[in-house]
């Protein structure tokens, strides 16, 4: 099945920040997602991704986030909140490889958009960061008239 990849933009796609405890999770999404032109930031952790998030003078511009649930030290509960409330007009997908439709809709009602069951297929995961990608909204709420 061919994909459809949108032509970069300054030679990249998007930045998205890819947070899980797992590296053997991270690696594959990693390496489909900058072969098709995507820049991608890892965190290992809820506590690894805002602080890469809040590092430096200015805080790091993100397209999209994927997060995994179950971490140590915050987790993807935790920082998905934080992302939401901070960083309202990035959009946040969830893996997890612990499916609960309770918490998929608690989570999709905090404005999540959208939650994979790992393991993702290589189609599914670049559909999903597209549409992802796609709907940022860089300002969205941060000035008023």
């Amino acid at each position: 099945m061919n994909q459809h990849v949108p032509e970069p933009v300054n030679g990249r796609l998007g930045r998205v920040l890819v947070v899980d405890d797992e590296m053997q999770v991270r690696k594959p999404i990693y390496l489909n997602l900058t072969r098709v032109g995507y820049e991608v930031v890892e965190a290992e952790d809820g506590e690894q991704a805002i602080q890469a998030l809040n590092s430096g003078d200015n805080p790091l511009m993100v397209d999209a986030i994927l997060c995994d649930i179950r971490m140590p030290k915050i987790n993807g509960s935790e920082a998905i909140a934080y992302f939401r409330s901070q960083y309202p007009g990035v959009p946040v997908v969830v893996m997890t490889g612990y499916p609960d439709v309770e918490l998929a809709v608690s989570l999709m009602r905090q404005g999540v958009l959208d939650y994979l069951v790992k393991p993702v297929s290589r189609e599914e995961l670049l559909t999903v960061v597209r549409k992802a990608v796609d709907q940022h909204v860089v300002f969205k709420d941060q000035f008023t008239v």
